[in-house]
């Protein structure tokens, strides 16, 4: 992956897809998770739970059927960057946990208040991450959280969120965290602290929008 497309995931989290109903067998060492990380589960539901957020919030932003279809549309393979984000969420918690660098709530509500100012107000700052992001509202500040972090890291590692040092970091993490993917969302790279489609042709994804329209193949 690019790492300009790696270092946008790390402070942001894709726009989710629709509730996945998935139709091929789970992980049998970790049945019912999406992914297993430093020894804890992120359970399907817990996934499937994050991307109904985002699509309930796209959907009462974009009440037209046409628009709200192509959206759709262009998001196919949404549910899988969402897993992507929950785990290289974690992957940068442990990285900035590992260099000393931690983000208080007092900086968090700072960086809002700039960006609300800069957006027009909170509404518009939801918005606007919402359509550039996919972060539903009730993720933004903990979006934020992610960003401050990934910038203290760098900063503590004399560079930016571009640079080598910074995705060897992420990378170190990533080894300690021993992640393990369910097959059916891929496999994860440790090197590139980025989630990889496995060639498994026999599993396919079945995703239903919120607004319960006809289920769409990947």
């Amino acid at each position: 992956m690019h790492r300009r497309r790696r270092t946008a995931l790390v402070l942001t989290a894709a726009i989710a897809a629709a509730a996945p109903l998935l139709t091929a067998c789970g992980n049998d060492a970790h049945p019912g998770a999406a992914a297993v990380v430093g020894g804890r589960r992120i359970t399907v539901a817990q996934l499937e739970s994050r991307v109904n957020e985002v699509r309930k919030a796209q959907r009462a932003a974009v009440p037209d059927e046409a628009q709200y279809r192509q959206v759709l549309a262009s998001t196919s393979s949404l549910t899988r960057d969402t897993l992507h984000n929950m785990v290289l969420d974690q992957v940068l918690h442990r990285a900035a946990q590992d260099e000393g660098v931690s983000v208080s709530r007092n900086e968090v509500e700072q960086m809002r208040a700039g960006l609300e100012q800069q957006a027009g107000g909170a509404k518009g700052l939801e918005t606007a991450w919402l359509q550039k992001y996919g972060i539903a509202p009730a993720r933004l500040d903990d979006n934020l959280q992610l960003q401050l972090e990934a910038q203290k890291l760098a900063a503590r590692l004399g560079t930016d969120t571009s640079q080598p040092a910074f995705w060897k970091a992420l990378s170190k993490a990533s080894q300690e965290l021993h992640i393990d993917l369910n097959p059916r969302y891929g496999t994860w790279d440790v090197q590139k602290s980025s989630r990889v489609d496995a060639k498994t042709p026999w599993v396919r994804e079945v995703t239903t929008s919120a607004a319960g329209g006809t289920p769409v193949t990947t």
